[in-house]
């Protein structure tokens, strides 16, 4: 299994000047994803717990990270970082006018610990094509390239 983060090239507009040209940029791909039965399939071969108990501790662990967000609380993941909910809305003018109906959306944020900020120093990179192009169910375009979104 190698050990780099691959990447494509997109180009991209300048939003804040229209009329800049376009320039190309990396844009990280991902060479899969890993979901929990396979993650306790890995820590299972790592220590001395079974798959099943590693499932359910994460299975738990997922539970109680959302609990503890409902709550308001800041869930700390020791080195791996925290979680904790951002709120999103308009201001007013004076703290008296302030009410929950200015609250347009609220969302998770995570901040990274020192386990996966220290990663980021060493990675090494290799370059692959560009993903391919999704189409949309109503009849998506049928041109190579249509529809992409260097920005996803």
């Amino acid at each position: 299994m190698s050990k780099h983060v691959t990447y494509s090239v997109v180009p991209r507009k300048n939003l804040i000047d229209k009329d800049a040209p376009i320039k190309y940029y990396a844009q990280a791909q991902a060479s899969g994803d890993v979901d929990v039965k396979e993650m306790a399939q890995r820590i299972e071969k790592a220590c001395t717990v079974t798959r099943a108990d590693v499932m359910a501790t994460l299975i738990a662990l997922e539970e109680t990270i959302v609990e503890g967000l409902q709550r308001g609380e800041i869930v700390r993941l020791g080195e791996i970082g925290t979680f904790q909910i951002g709120l999103r809305g308009k201001g007013a003018e004076v703290e008296e006018d302030y009410s929950v109906s200015l609250i347009k959306k609220a969302k998770v944020n995570f901040r990274p610990g020192v386990a996966l900020t220290g990663i980021l120093s060493d990675l090494s990179y290799a370059k692959v094509g560009k993903l391919p192009v999704k189409k949309k169910e109503e009849g998506g375009g049928s041109g190579e390239g249509e529809g992409e979104d260097p920005a996803a």
